[in-house]
């Protein structure tokens, strides 16, 4: 039986379709997808996020163990600071992709994806020699996502300037929201100017509905998953079960800059190490009419050289578009490959990642 954010309610009275995902019933869309998208890229879009894992870490050797489990450079992090990395296993595989929050050297805070909650917890306690703490708060805490140009005007409406992280993967605690105690981070999925919000999980309706109702004049509107998955797909950015999964690495996931090979050690090192790369992830221009969605087969001249792992129409860019793995001599830039879509052959070519940049 699937789980129900604590904005649930509020999606259902609001004519949200609701759907199953990732083990919870989260709303898709509220009116047309490309509506919304086009909202986000222009002004403002809301979107509960509550479904994410968040995992908190405590102890003296926090930053030793977190260093170990993921491959970015967590020794060093700021306090304030976020990093983007992969948890893997000991083949390279990708179990995740997560969020690092430095909180303290001593106490460190993970993001990660629904779908992998509990298989991350669960790896996180098996991987844990180093005597910390580890605890799953995501069932105590909620969170949204506030993304778009207009984000920051609309967020200083409820606080002060000071109060407003600076800088893109940065973040603040213990912010106060019309009483509501908040960690503000600068992050987002969207590929837009954003903030993402987590508070205690009986306060998240009363933050929504402050944050609806300050950003109206300023475009704001509420947003669901099929947005959130145009948007990430336009900004190129991976998403687990997708671009990225136990049977694909980092490396050919084209995520190299978030490894620390220098790092003395992490899971999955002496694999990645190893690894002869035989295929990447590209992005993928369909030259015909149609729309690819996952799970087409690239083709150059009769043979199969690949696969799209995610595709569609996107809206702000106005074309049809994939990510893709396909075999490394067919990856460059302008290489003219077949897609294979319900029995038709469509043109199409390597383009470069990502499909989008904010300011494009």
């Amino acid at each position: 039986m699937e789980k129900k954010t604590p904005l649930y309610q509020w999606h259902v009275e609001h004519q949200g379709l609701m759907v199953p995902y990732a083990g919870y019933l989260l709303p898709v869309q509220y009116q047309d997808i490309i509506i919304e998208h086009m909202q986000v890229r222009t002004k403002a879009g809301l979107f509960d996020i509550s479904h994410m894992g968040r995992i908190d870490i405590l102890g003296n050797e926090a930053e030793e163990y977190v260093n170990y489990l993921c491959t970015n450079q967590i020794q060093g992090m700021k306090d304030g600071q976020i990093k983007y990395g992969l948890l893997c296993n000991d083949e390279g595989g990708v179990l995740d992709d997560v969020l690092v929050y430095r909180k303290s050297k001593q106490h460190f805070y993970m993001v990660v994806n629904a779908s992998n909650r509990e298989k991350i917890v669960k790896h996180c306690i098996k991987q844990n020699s180093y005597g910390v703490s580890i605890t799953d708060v995501s069932s105590e805490t909620a969170a949204l996502a506030l993304q778009g140009p207009n984000a920051k005007i609309i967020l200083n409406s409820v606080i002060q300037e000071d109060e407003i992280p600076l800088k893109y993967y940065t973040f603040l605690e213990h912010i106060k929201i019309d009483g509501i105690t908040c960690d503000i981070s600068k992050t987002g999925y969207t590929g837009e100017e954003g903030f993402e919000i987590i508070c205690a999980k009986d306060q998240i309706e009363h933050l929504w509905k402050l944050l609806l109702m300050k950003g109206e004049a300023y475009g704001l509107i509420v947003c669901g998953l099929g947005a959130r998955d145009t948007l990430r797909l336009e900004a190129a950015m991976p998403l687990y079960g997708h671009e990225l999964s136990e049977n694909i690495t980092p490396l050919e996931a084209g995520l190299t800059k978030y490894i620390a090979f220098e790092k003395k050690d992490f899971i999955g090192k002496t694999a990645l190490l190893k690894q002869k790369i035989i295929k990447t992830r590209v992005g993928i221009k369909v030259l015909e009419r149609g729309i690819v969605r996952e799970n087409c087969t690239l083709m150059y001249e009769d043979r199969e050289v690949g696969h799209t792992t995610s595709g569609t129409f996107l809206p702000y860019i106005k074309g049809a578009y994939a990510m893709a793995y396909v075999e490394l001599k067919h990856s460059l830039i302008g290489s003219k490959l077949i897609v294979n879509v319900r029995n038709r052959q469509l043109q199409c070519e390597v383009c470069s990642l990502p499909f989008y940049k904010k300011g494009d």
